[in-house]
């Protein structure tokens, strides 16, 4: 979906609320977005003005309909989401990954079963590395 080469900008937390809505329902009028706020929902006018914003952003667009407007997203949230992890990895753990890993094993206190479904993934990854290595 993305294919600017420009980096992508951080969400305010408004913002992100407003595109993970969009990334779920992928189009819809202003009062489509509102509707799946949970209580207490912002005002139309709020939802209205930070979906502008995020057009202005480069992060969502519209199609016409006389007066009324569909938005829907530019910039997937997988686009999304990899390039501000990227950014918290370098800002907070230095690029690397067993920085972050240890962070979260001893801070977050996963479960046992959290940490096995975790090694299962990185088993499954170094196959896959391998695999792909000439």
């Amino acid at each position: 979906m993305n294919e600017q080469k420009q980096p992508i900008r951080e969400l305010t937390r408004a913002e992100e609320q407003v595109m993970q809505v969009l990334w779920k329902i992928e189009k819809g009028m202003v009062h489509d977005i509102l509707q799946r706020f949970p209580e207490p929902k912002p005002a139309y006018n709020t939802v209205s003005t930070i979906v502008r914003i995020l057009e202005q952003k480069g992060f969502v667009d519209h199609k016409a309909f006389g007066r009324t407007h569909e938005y829907f997203p530019l910039v997937s949230k997988n686009d999304y989401t990899s390039n501000y992890l990227g950014n918290f990895l370098q800002n907070y753990f230095e690029n690397s990954f067993k920085s972050l890993a240890s962070f979260f094993a001893k801070e977050e206190k996963p479960s046992i079963g959290e940490l096995e479904d975790i090694q299962k993934l990185i088993h499954e990854e170094i196959k896959n590395q391998k695999k792909s290595k000439p």
